[in-house]
C-alpha cells in the first residue's frame, strides 16, 4: 500500500469514527445542552453552580447530574428520577418532588426547606446535615440514608421509614406525624427525641433509646422505657 492510499484509509476511519460518535450520543449532548423541560434527559450531565430556580422537571430523567451549588428552589421534580445525583450545598426550597426518586444521592447540607415529597425515595441517600424543615414527607422512604445532623424543624414526616438509617445527632423534636414512623435498627446516637410521642413508633428497642437524647416528655412504645442517661447534657446536643 502507498502512502497515499495509507493515508487517505486514515482519514477515512477518523471520519467513520466521527460518524459512529455523533450516531451514538447525540441526545444526549443535545439534551446537556438544553434548558429544562418536563421528561428533560439530563443523564450524568454536569449542571453544577447553576440558576435553575423555578424548572420543570417531571418525569426528568436526570440521574448522575451534578447539581451541587446549584439553586434549583422552587422546581417541580415529581416523578423525576435523580438516582445518584449530586446535591452538595444544593438549594431545593419549595421544590415540589413527591414520587421522586432520591435514591443514592449525594446531598451534604442540601437545602430541602419546604419541599412536598410525599412517596419519595431516599434510599441510601447521603443527606448529612441536609435541612428538612417544613417539608412535607408523607411515606418517604429513608431506608439506609445516612441523615447524621439532619433537621427536621416541623417537618411532616407520618408514615416515614427510617430503618437502617443514620440518625445520629439529627433533630426530630419538633417533626409533625400521625402514626407510626418506623425506626427498625436505625442508628439513634444522640438523636434528638425530647416531647416526642413515638407511642405509635415501630422498630424501637430499648438500645435505640439509651443512646438517643430524650426526656421526662418523650412517650415511648409500650415495654420501653425512658434512659437513665436522659436528658443529654446541653454540649453534647450541639
Amino acid at each position: 500500500m502507498t502512502r497515499r492510499e495509507l493515508a487517505i484509509l486514515t482519514i477515512v476511519s477518523w471520519a467513520l469514527a466521527a460518524v459512529a460518535g455523533f450516531i451514538a450520543t447525540p441526545l444526549q449532548a443535545q439534551d446537556c445542552r438544553s434548558s429544562p423541560y418536563a421528561g428533560v434527559d439530563w443523564h450524568g450531565c454536569g449542571k453544577k453552580s447553576l440558576m435553575l430556580d423555578g424548572s420543570d422537571f417531571v418525569q426528568a430523567n436526570l440521574a448522575e447530574v451534578d447539581f451541587s451549588y446549584t439553586d434549583l428552589r422552587n422546581s417541580i421534580f415529581t416523578s423525576a428520577d435523580l438516582t445518584k445525583a449530586k446535591l452538595i450545598r444544593a438549594a431545593l426550597a419549595g421544590a415540589r418532588a413527591d414520587r421522586a426518586n432520591f435514591q443514592r444521592v449525594e446531598a451534604y447540607r442540601a437545602g430541602f426547606q419546604g419541599v412536598r415529597a410525599n412517596g419519595s425515595s431516599f434510599l441510601a441517600a447521603e443527606l448529612q446535615r441536609a435541612d428538612f424543615s417544613e417539608a412535607e414527607l408523607k411515606a418517604a422512604n429513608f431506608r439506609k440514608a445516612d441523615l447524621s445532623r439532619a433537621i427536621f424543624d416541623r417537618a411532616i414526616i407520618t408514615g416515614v421509614s427510617f430503618a437502617y438509617a443514620n440518625l445520629s445527632r439529627a433533630d426530630l423534636t419538633t417533626a409533625i406525624f400521625d402514626g407510626p414512623i418506623d425506626f427498625q435498627n436505625a442508628f439513634l446516637f444522640q438523636t434528638r427525641i425530647e416531647g416526642m410521642d413515638l407511642s405509635a413508633a415501630t422498630g424501637l428497642d430499648q438500645h435505640q433509646l439509651d443512646m438517643a437524647c430524650g426526656n421526662a416528655l418523650t412517650r415511648l412504645p409500650a415495654g420501653l422505657a425512658a434512659s437513665g442517661q436522659w436528658p443529654c447534657p446541653e454540649d453534647e446536643k450541639d
